[in-house]
């Protein structure tokens, strides 16, 4: 299968095309109002019920039945490929110009006080498509075209092996649940996005500024720009007649006084506590803030490999008999980020010692036409704990992985790797832990053989 891409970025150069260029709202809707256009939208309130089928002439209708539930009434499509089909979606603020009443957007993200929303979905259990929020930001607060800031997608959940424009930069937990984060850059905007481990058909009260304090501590996003709307819909690239939202709210409030342009102090103190075959742990002191500290962000070689709220963290999936530099910069609420810290050296020690040993059982948990999840169990077999664990395999087919939980994956062509999370490295002898993973495939979908590494 080849590998699917985001349609929102695309979708953005379609619409633009055809942007609404004055600030209006949608026409008032009553109960059972069903639209077949492929740009109608439904008025729900303080939201709007949009269509946006920009990448197909199949038809598509959307059908509003009272408060903010809508469903996919009719769809069919059937691609195989690239970009999706449409992404109709709800949506609060304002929209390449078509505005939703009182929303209180835009707001400027360095004055984001709060972000909050909860969402719940139908999910048929055939196709290819995701369920993600959308945010976009500007560099001004209006725009009646693409955004020029960045887009947000907030993934709860995929099937048929679809996955994030870009590609895979790590895991994070944020706002309770974690993450696997993707980055990518498109001609004039960056995206980032966020898939949940695992998947799940709703959200409540889901903490949407904690996910946009993560993008500005990553530098994927401009805390001087603006949040202009919130969308929450299904990219669809196959089937989609079902999917449904039962229920959707968004709000954002200003956090009140002047913007905060005060970075924290530099992170002092850094140092090596301990070093494995395939990990090197670090700690530092505290830096202060005119506001507070929200988190500091680490770099390996240069490079910013994890941001923690922590004064400590351990990097893992390293290689053996390897020289690392490290430093830390620590960041505030508004985005502000501190100098790096002087840098320090860790060196991790030669593989293969004694006492560790491990071993890894593939399972296939579900599997459709085009795609499936799978679980593998990596026990100890050793006399001592583990530090860390790396599961090594090559696919014998065409298999290409969209989203990992509870490891680390990298691959290079058909070979694959999976280290552990920073926080389930550490396996008591005779113990065990687990991570999982979606993918897509066509034609034979092989069992792997597994290969464990303990340090």
């Amino acid at each position: 299968m080849s590998r699917f891409r985001t349609a929102a970025a695309a979708a953005a150069l379609a619409l633009a095309a055809c942007a609404v260029t004055s600030v209006v709202a949608a026409p008032a809707a009553s109960a059972d109002t069903t639209t077949c256009s492929p740009t109608g939208t439904i008025s729900a309130g303080e939201y709007i019920i949009q269509a946006n089928e920009w990448n197909s002439a199949d038809r598509q209708c959307i059908t509003y039945t009272s408060g903010t539930a809508w469903s996919v009434s009719t769809a069919n499509f059937n691609l195989s490929g690239g970009a999706p089909a449409t992404y109709p979606s709800i949506f609060k603020g304002c929209h390449w110009g078509l505005c939703t009443p009182g929303s209180g957007l835009p707001i400027q993200v360095s004055k984001l006080g709060s972000a909050v929303s909860s969402w719940s979905t139908v999910q048929p259990g055939s196709g290819a498509y995701d369920v993600a929020y959308d945010l976009w930001f500007n560099s001004t607060p209006t725009t009646s075209g693409q955004p020029d800031g960045t887009e947000i997608m907030i993934w709860l959940n995929s099937r048929g092996g679809v996955q994030p424009f870009g590609s895979p930069v790590g895991n994070a937990t944020i706002a309770g649940h974690n993450w696997t984060v993707w980055t990518g850059q498109q001609t004039g905007w960056k995206i980032i996005s966020y898939v949940l481990n695992p998947g799940a058909t709703s959200v409540s009260n889901l903490d949407i500024k904690a996910m946009i304090n993560d993008s500005v501590a990553r530098g994927s996003l401009n805390p001087a720009h603006y949040l202009l709307d919130a969308e929450a819909g299904f990219e669809i690239w196959q089937g989609g007649q079902g999917l449904a939202t039962t229920s959707f709210s968004f709000a954002a409030t200003t956090g009140g006084g002047g913007g905060d342009t005060s970075p924290p102090t530099v992170p002092g103190n850094l140092a090596v506590t301990g070093t494995t075959s395939s990990t090197a742990a670090l700690s530092w002191s505290p830096s202060t803030d005119n506001v507070g500290v929200a988190g500091y962000r680490v770099y390996r070689n240069g490079t910013q490999v994890a941001t923690t709220a922590a004064t400590s963290f351990t990097d893992t999936g390293l290689s053996a008999s390897t020289r690392y530099t490290y430093s830390v910069a620590a960041y505030d609420q508004a985005g502000n980020v501190s100098a790096q810290s002087a840098g320090v050296t860790a060196t991790t020690s030669p593989g293969g010692g004694g006492g560790g040993g491990c071993t890894a059982t593939y399972t296939v948990s579900n599997q459709w036409a085009t795609g499936f999840t799978a679980n593998v169990t990596v026990t100890n077999t050793g006399t001592a704990a583990t530090t860390g664990w790396k599961v090594t395999w090559t696919w014998a087919g065409n298999q290409q992985i969209s989203n990992t939980w509870n490891g680390v994956e990298s691959h290079s062509g058909q070979s694959e790797t999976v280290t552990n999370a920073n926080y389930n490295g550490v396996v008591a002898p005779g113990g065990n832990t687990s991570f999982g993973f979606q993918a897509g495939y066509s034609g034979t979908n092989t069992s792997p053989t597994l290969t464990c590494t303990a340090s």
